[in-house]
């Protein structure tokens, strides 16, 4: 658990609404300009089905995640539950499977802003967002909060327009949200498993536990608002956006919201709809940027990564270390890799840390209601992660064996 000298604690500043508007920060991000294209192709007009999956594996997982932080409100989220729940091993595969996968995200949502705003140099732009959100979270908790309430609001503000173009244009057309199963079963799951991408960030809330005020009441409430806010954003974003292009036509589009409003005949809103791509794709890179470096803070105090990540800031009281290393690596990756298959491998990786967060869950209480909502999110997770694309199962399941055997290799030196 944390250090209980003040010299390695962090800062407890953040109440409800703060802890909701970084959970937000991190869901209604870029994951909804980018990923109802690959879903819509992979479900057809099974579409809003994928939706509701992902809605409700992530449910159950906040609800787990919620109880938790509740107990144990430390940074590290599951990484710290499923180390006093069920064991040292099952916590450093959570703190691995997130840091891993969640550090691909930040590279692709670097990308996802060096996309929108310059094209022909997204990699320089890329670079440039992680630097700039690094020394944002350098300065502390409360500024990031600030920030990120900015674009939550700038975002909101476009999606909204989105769907008023879209409903209240002379294209839109109700036949086209016929729900059905085109794409197959597992065309469905697989399109559940992208989409979830999107509703990982209530997790940033559990991690920033060391860092909110009264966690034992905060936490619970914040986790199931920014996710039921979350969630009603995206049901209607889908209905406005299958309203006007079908699931064939959003299936086949690049940038599937600039093209709705194009399509419904407001060329003109286009330019408003990547800009908010963009700080979309911001606000969720400083979220995650905070949730890898607390991740990792925790990890480290374990002796699991350096012991040099565990310092905090004596004026800032933040992980500075853990936060400039965070942000070296994601400069290097955003700097060098394509955002091709970073979405899906994120997922493979999340999914396997919310199954860390389930089982953990599954031990608070012996009866079986108490048991049922931990159960169905375990089985949702292994489910979805094994529904991904091939390519992404494989990485992903390759990343997580190194993670074992390195802390493998690490306890047998330790014991020597």
């Amino acid at each position: 658990m944390a250090s209980t000298g003040t010299a390695s604690e962090l800062r407890r500043t953040l109440g409800v609404g703060d802890a909701v508007v970084i959970g937000l920060g991190s869901m209604v991000g870029a994951g909804i300009f980018a990923a109802l294209g690959p879903a819509a192709r992979a479900a057809r007009s099974g579409l809003l089905l994928g939706l509701a999956v992902a809605a409700v594996v992530a449910y159950c997982n906040a609800m787990a995640s919620a109880r938790l932080a509740a107990l144990y409100p430390a940074s590290g989220g599951t990484y710290v539950y499923g180390r006093e729940r069920l064991g040292p091993f099952w916590g450093y595969l959570a703190g691995w499977s997130f840091v891993v996968g969640k550090t691909a995200s930040c590279a692709a949502m670097a990308l996802t802003v060096g996309a929108y705003v310059w094209p022909g140099q997204a990699h320089a732009v890329a670079v440039a967002a992680v630097v700039a959100l690094t020394a944002v979270n350098y300065g502390g908790v409360q500024k990031s909060a600030w920030v990120t309430r900015v674009i939550v609001a700038v975002v909101l503000a476009v999606l909204a327009s989105v769907v008023v173009v879209c409903l209240g244009s002379g294209t839109s057309d109700a036949g086209r949200l016929d729900v059905g199963t085109s794409g197959g079963v597992g065309g469905v799951l697989q399109a559940a498993g992208l989409l979830f991408f999107a509703f990982a960030g209530y997790a940033r809330i559990a991690t920033l536990g060391e860092e909110v005020r009264d966690p034992a009441r905060t936490i619970p409430r914040a986790i199931p608002l920014a996710l039921g806010i979350a969630l009603a954003v995206y049901v209607c974003v889908a209905v406005a956006v299958l309203s006007v292009l079908g699931a064939g036509g959003l299936g086949r589009a690049g940038a599937p919201l600039a093209d709705a409003v194009r399509a419904a005949g407001v060329p003109g809103l286009v330019p408003v709809v990547r800009v908010g791509a963009a700080v979309a794709a911001l606000g969720s890179l400083l979220a995650l940027i905070l949730g890898v470096s607390r991740t990792t803070l925790a990890m480290a105090r374990d002796r699991h990564l350096p012991g040099a990540l565990s310092a905090v800031h004596q004026r800032f009281k933040v992980p500075h270390r853990a936060e400039l290393a965070v942000g070296a690596v994601v400069a290097a990756l955003a700097a060098t890799v394509d955002v091709r298959g970073a979405i899906g491998f994120s997922s493979f990786g999340v999914l396997a840390y919310y199954a860390v967060a389930n089982a953990s869950a599954w031990t608070l209480s012996s009866a079986t209601r108490a048991r049922l909502l931990p159960a169905v999110g375990l089985l949702g997770c292994v489910v979805l992660a094994f529904s991904l694309p091939a390519v992404s199962v494989i990485v992903g399941a390759g990343v997580l064996a190194v993670g074992v055997v390195a802390y493998g290799v690490r306890r047998r030196l330790a014991a020597r």
